[in-house]
């Protein structure tokens, strides 16, 4: 399957952990191939449905649901996922993961510091770092912003993008966002070529402009009364619950969540999208 060797140190962070995709196992396994092309697509006109909180429209697009998108991350070497849905080009040039996650109302009140969240998110890769070289993985090392943390206040998305590097010097881009709503946010992590990002970057915050919250689930629906989150903005960039208030306060508990979380979640990231694409092209060839 050309391309997937080539692409074996791409990493991606999916919803706030490492996507680890076997791309050996992948390029010689022509049965998970199958498996993978055989996964119940959703496309255009079906209308995906993210929980039971929002839909998005397929046009140009491809789906998965909760189940199906456990299998897919199975099947490309990632442990299992609950309650999580895969939304991509329709020949996944790019692909997100996205999940619902109702912890409450976020207040979008808070001043973002984009320096100190940095420094947090640092301080949690070096963590992990040292537990990967312990069992021999390669590393993945956070360089800074690709694209400091922005909040849409029209829309409620807040999105940022980091670049790391891997050992052998390649670029990595992660972006993520979160679309905030009454009840919690969902949170989607783009699984993109370094070398596409701008446009890919384009093309998934225009898929995200026609995701709805079902009725009385939007963030101007919240009403008094409602749960509201025990954190804000910032918190949700560096692990969200690590906000939560402690002794410590917000900083240490926020920096003490990521190292420990990077220690169970370690594995090197390879998004395999040439190698996907190329099953959907073979396929399309059939």
């Amino acid at each position: 399957m050309p391309g997937l060797r080539k692409l074996a140190a791409r990493a991606a962070l999916v919803a706030g952990v490492v996507c680890a995709l076997s791309a050996g196992a992948l390029a010689q396994d022509s049965e998970n191939s199958q498996k993978i092309r055989d996964l119940p697509w959703q496309v255009e006109p079906a209308v995906g449905k993210i929980a039971d909180k929002a839909t998005v429209p397929l046009t140009g697009m491809r789906f998965l649901d909760s189940a199906a998108t456990d299998k897919f991350m199975q099947l490309t070497g990632n442990l299992p996922r609950q309650n999580s849905y895969l939304l991509g080009r329709k020949d996944l040039a790019w692909f997100a993961v996205l999940d619902f996650v109702p912890e409450g109302y976020v207040k979008d009140d808070e001043k973002i510091d984009a320096a100190k969240l940095l420094a947090v998110l640092k301080e949690g890769n070096e963590a992990g770092a040292q537990e990967r070289k312990k069992r021999g993985l390669p590393s993945l090392i956070l360089d800074g912003w690709q694209m400091p943390p922005q909040y849409d206040a029209e829309n409620k998305r807040l999105e940022w993008a980091t670049v790391l590097h891997s050992d052998g010097g390649e670029k990595v881009v992660n972006y993520s966002t979160k679309l905030l709503a009454r009840r919690g946010y969902t949170t989607a992590v783009l699984v993109s070529d370094p070398a596409n990002f701008t446009s890919d970057v384009a093309e998934f915050k225009a898929a995200l402009k026609t995701v709805q919250y079902v009725p009385g689930e939007s963030y101007a629906e919240f009403k008094q009364g409602d749960k509201i989150a025990a954190y804000g903005l910032g918190a949700l960039i560096v692990g969200g619950a690590a906000a939560m208030a402690t002794k410590k306060g917000f900083w240490a508990a926020a920096a003490a969540f990521f190292a420990a979380f990077w220690k169970l979640i370690i594995g090197a990231g390879v998004a395999l999208l040439a190698g996907i694409g190329a099953i959907f092209k073979k396929k399309q060839k059939e």
